[in-house]
């Protein structure tokens, strides 16, 4: 029988957990069940089970993303997952700074380098951008996330991918209510709903948080509403839904400090953002179709639309230009057909589809005082239009090829609406073609070797092409596309039913990396802070090596470790200052990761789990110099909780506490910051509480 099938999703008797990379855990299965399970990815375009996949792919499921989490960013679920590093927990004006083999690391805001997809709609625009400010965590049922470059399947800003999934309906209708407490005036309230009729499977959930920060200047207040209808229009046909709103009032920003001050006084803000109120505020709605259907015995089809439309705006600690407005447009869609069948007698599966985005932006500038006066004013356009064809063949019984290609354009217009320092309208075309191939090993039952090589190509967005003079519209037409090729080798594994275990080594290079650089304003003399701005470096290298091992010795115990290498440098950089960088690491990259966890779970429902990060040194600016030296550090965190049944009520009381051990450490690094003020001092010892109500509809 051929190896090669459309894989099964896996039915147990419980939620599962997943952790570190790629083990499953029926963590409340019955005494005598504890065995890994089987993981199926969807993130790959072919849906297939893990070890049939030429790529490292980590997948978290539930448990790990809600059970007991404060829930106040992706970093809480996903630092378990090897390659992938994250920064800026507790800075919502800079959004989380997540990074994938050192792609993204030089985000200044936002994601950037990564694809992010919630429910097959990305959440990335066709400039590249990113953010998470609309996800709800305590909605996400499952986050698959490749690490690497992906580019031949997702197109631009694919040095990486985030899959998110909403969670879907349970068997029963049900109703829940979640609040939580804690330190640095943390708050949230969430409510859920969600049930299965004979056609019709729906999710609906609110939730309401606020935190006042443990430093000054760092407020932060979020609504969401997030919605998930998924319809049975019979004969195998699906028509899903998704909808979700955020009203995100206040993020307040508190900067970047000196290392003096950050040691003196860490809940101190940087005095300008004080004076210049910096922060950020925004609306957001979201609204996806997604339909499919079968095509003859072998075929389907499957169709997107979606809709985003984003009210923004930001208060940046500088006079000139620093308050924007932004309303802007984002919407797109896409078709494809997968075939599952034989080719040369051999099982073979492909899919070809194409991709559509278009965003409009209207962006304004204003100066930051009480006049207010408009500097900048213009519409950036950006579409970009994909075409890609993906194939898997069984070669031998042991042995599946996987072929991929993607053809890419992406186009950047802009009209210059501020005619008083002359038109500066224009218009930037890039495109790019991208190929992967793979191919994966059955070295018996339980080990399989996998090989890749894979590209990824990033356009400079809208704000990065922004032209290095701070009140000059138009485009920077110095900029080009960064791109990377990627080699890689991994192995996967089984020991017994037990432990689980994958390990990838790989290079990429990378030409033309885009490299932030700060330009500065002078108001009356006196430098008050600085813009970031961005230019290319020739080349860098990363080369590393990730591993995951999660264990389940007991049907109570379960461990997980990871760990990641990472050797990023720039090759041959010098700046538009004449300073050569060759051979220092790429800064905002730590060279050492570490993360275990130990979670127990007792026969009478209370559960307690422990985690360890582990922080190598970093480097916050390009020339590696000590001021710019970020020490390592380690963060311990605990969790808890408790579920008491009281016929169709749980109750389901937690705690959590971070940094158990009160280490002084740097939550986010601010890259090549003027002043040397690359510090955002992370929190002390705070811990949080509260009580989950879950009533099933009977």
């Amino acid at each position: 029988m051929h190896r090669l099938r459309r894989p099964l999703r896996l039915v147990c008797c419980a939620a599962p957990t997943l952790g570190l990379g790629a083990a499953a855990l029926a963590q409340t299965a019955p005494q005598n069940q504890n065995v890994l399970e089987e993981i199926v990815v969807t993130a790959t375009m072919l849906e297939r089970t893990l070890d049939r996949v030429p790529a490292a792919i980590s997948v978290v499921t539930e448990d790990d993303i809600q059970g007991a989490r404060q829930q106040l960013a992706l970093d809480e679920a996903l630092g378990r997952v090897p390659g992938l590093f994250m920064q800026n927990r507790y800075n919502f004006a800079q959004d989380l700074r997540v990074s994938i083999r050192g792609f993204g690391s030089r985000a200044q805001f936002g994601i950037r380098g990564i694809k992010v997809l919630v429910d097959g709609i990305p959440e990335t625009l066709p400039d590249g951008q990113g953010s998470v400010d609309s996800i709800d965590l305590g909605a996400t049922s499952q986050i698959e996330v490749i690490r690497g470059p992906s580019s031949s399947m997702y197109g631009n800003a694919s040095g990486g991918v985030i899959s998110l999934t909403t969670e879907g309906a349970r068997a029963e209708p049900y109703a829940q209510l979640r609040v939580s407490g804690g330190k640095y005036g943390y708050q949230k309230a969430q409510f859920k709903t969600g049930g299965r009729t004979d056609r019709l499977d729906y999710l609906i959930s609110y939730s309401d948080q606020e935190l006042e920060g443990f430093r000054e200047q760092s407020a932060y207040e979020n609504e969401l509403l997030t919605g998930r209808f998924d319809v049975d229009l019979g004969n195998e046909r699906n028509f899903l839904s998704v909808v979700s709103f955020t009203d995100q009032p206040v993020s307040d920003d508190a900067g970047g400090v000196t290392r003096a001050l950050a040691l003196d006084n860490p809940r101190a803000a940087w005095p300008a953002n004080v004076a210049f109120n910096a922060g950020e505020a925004l609306e957001q709605s979201r609204v996806g179709f997604v339909y499919s259907m079968p095509v003859g015995e072998r075929g389907s089809i499957q169709a997107r639309n979606y809709y985003v439309w984003r009210d923004f705006g930001n208060s940046l600690p500088v006079l000139a230009g620093g308050v924007v407005d932004l309303d802007r447009r984002f919407a797109g869609g896409g078709f494809n057909y997968s075939h599952d069948g034989f080719w040369l007698d051999r099982p073979n599966r492909f899919i070809v589809g194409v991709d559509f985005d278009d965003q409009d932006d209207d962006r304004r500038r204003f100066n930051n005082d009480a006049i207010g006066a408009l500097t900048f004013d213009q519409n950036e356009h950006v579409t970009s239009q994909g075409l890609f064809i993906q194939n898997e063949l069984s070669v031998f019984e042991r042995v599946l090829l996987t072929l991929g290609l993607r053809f890419d354009t992406v186009e950047f217009d802009v009209t210059d609406y501020f005619l008083a320092d002359g038109d500066d309208s224009g218009v930037l075309d890039f495109d790019d073609t991208s190929p992967m191939a793979g191919v994966v090993v059955d070295i018996t039952d339980a080990l399989s070797f996998y090989s890749t090589y894979s590209s990824a190509f990033e356009t400079p967005t809208t704000t990065e092409l922004n032209q290095p003079f701070l009140t000059q519209g138009g485009f920077n037409p110095d900029l080009a596309p960064q791109f990377a090729e990627n080699f890689e080798v991994g192995l996967r594994g089984t020991i017994g039913s037990k432990h689980r275990y994958e390990m990838a080594l790989f290079t990429i290079d990378v030409d033309d990396e885009l490299i932030p650089f700060p330009v500065f304003t002078q108001p009356g003399g006196t430098v008050v802070s600085g813009r970031n701005f961005y230019q290319n470096a020739a080349k860098s290298s990363r080369e590393g090596f990730e591993f995951s091992w999660v264990g389940k010795p007991t049907d109570r115990l379960r461990t997980t470790v990871s760990y990641a290498y990472s050797d990023f440098k720039f090759e041959s950089f010098v700046d538009s200052s004449g300073r050569s960088f060759d051979g220092n690491v790429i800064p905002g990259t730590a060279e050492n990761v570490l993360f275990g966890e130990v979670a127990y779970t007792a026969p009478r429902g209370w559960f307690v789990a422990g985690d360890t990060l582990y922080t190598g040194e970093q480097f916050a600016d390009n020339a590696n110099t000590s001021a710019g030296a970020v020490e390592d550090y380690t963060l311990v965190n605990l969790r808890f909780g408790y579920d008491v049944e009281l016929g169709t009520l749980t109750l389901s009381p937690f705690a959590g506490v971070h940094n158990v051990t009160d280490e002084a450490y740097t939550a986010n690094v601010r890259l090549n910051a003027f002043g040397n003020r690359f510090f955002e001092p992370g929190p002390g010892r705070n811990g949080y509480a509260g009580i989950t109500v879950d009533w099933k509809f009977r």
